[in-house]
């Protein structure tokens, strides 16, 4: 016992289709308002040459969450949960102490960190399978690779201000935006879906589809453009307010669906354990700290994205640069997410659902795992269509059934969302997306289903979309629940892998696999089965 406890003392001092491009998942197109637009693309002003900025990305043990002072009795007391077959860092071996965050799973950690899953130990028993407990103490082995320099370590935003979640519960876009008077105020453009459209209703229906903090957004784009407050200096900033010149991208919206992009990739790809670095336009590349949280990382992601290294480091500068900016303009961001807690609660689980569709009615699963609204978004969401003599846009007899009980609190555009826990926000508790839902037949606004009652008709409404289908994902407390991540999607006991590439993927259940399949081919046929009771 004084070996392991000495081990745990000198440990505790090294670190204080939907689908592709021809697919049945459509992107959003560029629509042309009555009258036509301008043409014309304004040429990138030239960037002034920034001087090296003095502040340098600093080494991994500069961890940015607080190591607690033991007591002997507390670490015998701790050191006495670990099993005789536990493996025990000895002083030879060099560790880090690490304590989860809300949203950490093991798989992920341990990519992060450069180590198996097996080389973790806690004091605490580790579970197999699901989410650490926030504030679960990690004895990893250090063996990271530094043969590249790391981010900083400094926290700057906590990641429920990155998604949609109950910290913007009580914030009003469109109240904020006239106050402060910028030229987002005046703005409108036209969109395919809500034609003439202002800016604070862009803000809010990208906030919504995307599941993303209103207040980031509006952030960004002051901080890039002056949009909110002010007024951009330039053509080039009213045309690509975030400086990502592409005619695809052109216009307000546009580069915001972009900027959410990039977001998205940055804090769920952390989420998955699949980003590790940073790499830049010339070439620069960063090993990013291990003690993160995923919405620090999205926006390092993000702003990697379209600058140049040394503006990336001045913008990282917590005292001056884009979190004292988000600071000012919303306050303490921290202090809200205190209020409401982690996003993640100890010991949750998926509810029972169903696959969402009738009993004995013949469906195909075409896309696996892939991005829940955006292509480049968390693979959250799957795709399943109905039986049909006809291909294409066809009309459907066929009912989308709901998944599991609950509230409806959205509707339109192709889009259901059910409210599980009932109180009438989607920025709280479960909540599910039944996407390209036709409007003849759906369910309304208001309405309270139970598990299996009619959601509506599949379809091509909403988004641009090639085949009559189902595109379905889940959320808890505003953010999007990977598919085949520490809460597998499981519909009727039938579980959701992944596959390499987004779209790809299997439906398991015991000996039974269904494979995905774009075109609906006999392997990736699908009969709900009656439940038993």
């Amino acid at each position: 016992m004084k070996r392991l406890i000495s081990a745990f003392i000198a440990a505790s001092f090294l670190l204080a289709s939907c689908g592709e491009s021809a697919s049945l998942w459509g992107q959003y197109a560029t629509p042309t308002p009555p009258g036509g637009v301008p043409t014309t693309s304004p040429s990138v002003p030239a960037m002034a040459t920034e001087p090296a900025n003095p502040f340098v990305a600093q080494a991994v043990t500069n961890t940015a969450v607080p190591t607690p002072t033991f007591s002997e009795a507390f670490i015998t007391q701790e050191v006495a949960a670990l099993t005789d077959s536990t493996p025990v860092p000895t002083v030879s071996t060099p560790t880090v102490l690490y304590y989860a965050q809300s949203g950490d799973w093991l798989p992920a950690v341990a990519v992060r960190f450069g180590v198996d899953v097996s080389e973790i130990v806690s004091p605490r028993v580790l579970p197999e399978k699901g989410f650490l407990d926030t504030g679960t103490l990690l004895i990893i082995p250090d063996t990271i690779d530094r043969s590249l320099p790391f981010t900083p370590s400094l926290q700057l935003i906590p990641d429920h201000e990155v998604i949609f979640s109950a910290t913007s519960l009580d914030f009003d876009i469109a109240t904020y935006v006239n106050e402060a008077g910028g030229y987002l105020a005046t703005h409108r453009e036209y969109l395919g879906t809500t034609e003439w459209t202002t800016g604070a209703r862009e803000i809010e229906r990208l906030a919504y589809e995307n599941s993303v903090n209103p207040r980031l957004l509006l952030a960004i784009l002051d901080y890039e453009a002056q949009w909110v407050r002010g007024k951009p200096d330039s053509d080039f900033r009213i045309n690509y307010p975030l400086g990502y010149e592409s005619y695809r991208y052109k216009g307000m919206f546009m580069q915001l669906v972009w900027g959410v992009n990039q977001l998205m990739s940055g804090y769920y790809d952390w989420r998955a354990g699949k980003l590790t670095e940073l790499t830049f336009q010339d070439g620069t590349r960063l090993r990013i700290d291990p003690t993160l949280n995923a919405g620090t990382v999205s926006l390092m992601y993000y702003f990697s994205r379209n600058h140049s290294f040394n503006e990336w480091l001045r913008i990282m500068d917590k005292s001056g640069g884009f979190a004292s900016f988000y600071q000012n303009m919303f306050g303490d961001p921290w202090s809200r997410a205190d209020m409401i807690g982690p996003i993640f609660p100890p010991g949750i689980s998926q509810p029972e659902m169903i696959l969402p569709f009738q009993t004995h009615s013949s469906w195909a699963f075409i896309s696996g795992p892939h991005g829940a609204w955006e292509r480049d978004g968390p693979w959250a969401a799957l795709d399943f269509a109905p039986a049909s003599a006809k291909p294409g846009c066809a009309s459907s007899d066929k009912w989308i059934v709901s998944a599991a009980p609950g509230l409806v609190v959205r509707t339109g555009n192709g889009v259901v969302i059910v409210d599980m826990d009932g109180d009438g926000s989607e920025q709280t508790g479960w909540t599910l997306l039944y996407l390209h839902v036709a409007a003849d037949g759906r369910v309304a606004k208001g309405e309270w289903v139970e598990q299996d009652d009619r959601i509506g008709h599949p379809s091509c409404e909403g988004g641009v979309s090639t085949g009559t289908h189902l595109h379905f994902a889940r959320k808890y407390n505003g953010e999007w629940v990977l598919a085949d991540g520490a809460i597998p999607f499981v519909l009727s006991g039938w579980r959701v892998f992944a596959g390499d590439k987004p779209y790809q993927g299997k439906l398991v259940k015991g000996d039974q696999v269904i494979t995905a399949d774009v075109n609906g081919q006999a392997w990736a046929r699908i009969v709900r089965e009656e439940e038993q009771e």
